[in-house]
């Protein structure tokens, strides 16, 4: 059985990946997990010992077969969690993430697999992003932010790359949820702002809000 410390390890590494197999360096993960260098040093080499990643000094990190493996199965317990903390709960979708945190680490497939069914097999969680299922599979939607779109470009809001309880509040305030159609305007040479149409009414959002807010065409 994996530790709480050794999971967090295992979905760190896996969302630094960009692409299966691609190597993760140290300082990457230390500064993904708030952590000193040489203590990520120390957790890769019991991580590589239960051969859940491959490990070369000066080199990175992979995650092997079975590291990826169980890298999924957290991230599926975690994305479920915030299903029912939202649909069940009523909790809302900035409020979710320290919950699931917590949460994903119950050993219990068995409680994990009728939460799925519970909640009627859901693809994607209160963010947009998918949930693998008891496999490991999941498919990945095709979505694009904001800030790659062409003017006069129409778009459902489908999912965030940044989910921070700060943004996520933004978002919220200002309508722009998931599943909100919404029209690109302009681009303003200036700043990388947008310009963009939301329920026939314009609103001007940041280059930073434009990179983070991701649309399904």
């Amino acid at each position: 059985m994996t530790s709480f410390t050794e999971e967090n390890y295992l979905k760190s590494i896996y969302h630094l990946s960009p692409d299966e197999g691609t190597a993760v360096n140290t300082n990457a993960i230390a500064e993904s997990l708030n952590t000193k260098a040489a203590s990520v040093t120390d957790m890769l080499k019991k991580l590589a010992e239960k051969e859940f990643i491959n490990y070369i000094k000066y080199q990175g990190v992979t995650l092997t077969p079975l590291g990826r493996e169980r890298a999924l199965n957290i991230i599926r317990k975690h994305r479920l969690w915030e299903v029912f903390l939202v649909e069940k709960l009523n909790f809302k979708w900035d409020e979710v993430h320290d919950l699931a945190e917590e949460l994903e680490h119950i050993h219990s497939d068995l409680l994990i697999n009728r939460l799925d069914e519970f909640l009627e097999f859901p693809k994607t969680d209160p963010h947009g992003d998918p949930i693998p299922d008891k496999h490991g599979k999941f498919n990945v939607p095709e979505l694009i932010p904001i800030s790659k779109l062409k003017n006069e470009t129409l778009g459902i809001i489908s999912g965030v790359r940044e989910h921070s309880p700060l943004f996520l509040k933004y978002l919220e305030k200002t309508g722009l949820v998931l599943g909100q159609e919404i029209k690109i305007k302009e681009q303003i040479e200036f700043d990388g702002s947008f310009i963009i149409s939301i329920k026939e009414n314009d609103i001007m959002i940041s280059r930073e809000v434009a990179k983070n807010l991701l649309i399904a065409i």
